[in-house]
């Protein structure tokens, strides 16, 4: 049976197997970090320009959200290729290719997070004497997190699927066994590969759903 046998080829090459989940973990951890850190701050950012009445900030917001939007339709193979002439066949490359595919989903659901806060409950705050950042935190923030999350949902689903094409490129992951497999025509050898991304998008979306409904559950009086 099939599965038997990946299982048996896993047993024989457990060490590899182990190499090749952490460096996917840190293909998914690394590339995930700058899009939270870029992704959320332009989109923090895009919302502020948004309440403003000026057309610059509008046409930045506009020309800031189609391009990101944009580079969604790019496929995460060809953002591999066209880093490679600069950064070679290397981890950074992957990383690249990766921010690049992670930071439209948190930048776009950060935007409409921040954005759809009601100005109202910002109003409250002021009038109780907050300063700009503890409004931040205490207000924009906790409403926004929740959609803020779901972009981050998405982006790490979509890298820790599109990490499997580091492997074209000789960055490791779980896509070594995956080509692998297709390489040598052997099934067995590929869900070697598939299973662990496929338990990786699991365990990743259950904690971050988790995680969502644990910020939406109201306090207790």
């Amino acid at each position: 049976m099939i599965f038997i046998e990946a299982y048996n080829y896993a047993v024989a090459h457990l060490a590899e197997l182990m190499m090749a989940i952490q460096q996917h973990v840190l293909l998914v951890i690394v590339p995930l970090s700058i899009a939270i850190l870029v992704g959320g701050s332009l989109g923090w950012q895009c919302a502020r320009w948004s309440d403003q009445e000026a057309w610059f900030p509008k046409l930045a917001v506009i020309t800031i959200l189609n391009l990101f939007n944009g580079l969604r339709v790019i496929p995460s193979l060809a953002i591999l290729f066209l880093a490679i002439p600069s950064l070679g066949l290397t981890f950074q490359a992957a990383a690249l290719a990766l921010s690049v595919l992670a930071i439209p989903p948190v930048l776009l659901a950060t935007e409409v997070g921040f954005r759809t806060v009601p100005g109202m409950v910002r109003e409250v705050g002021w009038a109780t004497g907050m300063t700009p950042w503890q409004v931040f935190w205490h207000v924009d923030m906790p409403l926004a997190l929740p959609l803020v999350l779901t972009g981050v949902k998405t982006a790490t689903l979509e890298v820790i699927a599109s990490a499997t094409l580091a492997a074209f490129i000789g960055a490791g992951g779980l896509g070594s066994f995956i080509t692998l497999g297709f390489a040598v025509n052997s099934p067995a050898i590929l869900l070697v590969g598939a299973i662990p991304v496929a338990l990786l998008a699991t365990m990743a979306e259950t904690l971050l759903n988790q995680l969502q409904q644990w910020i939406q559950i109201p306090p207790q009086s």
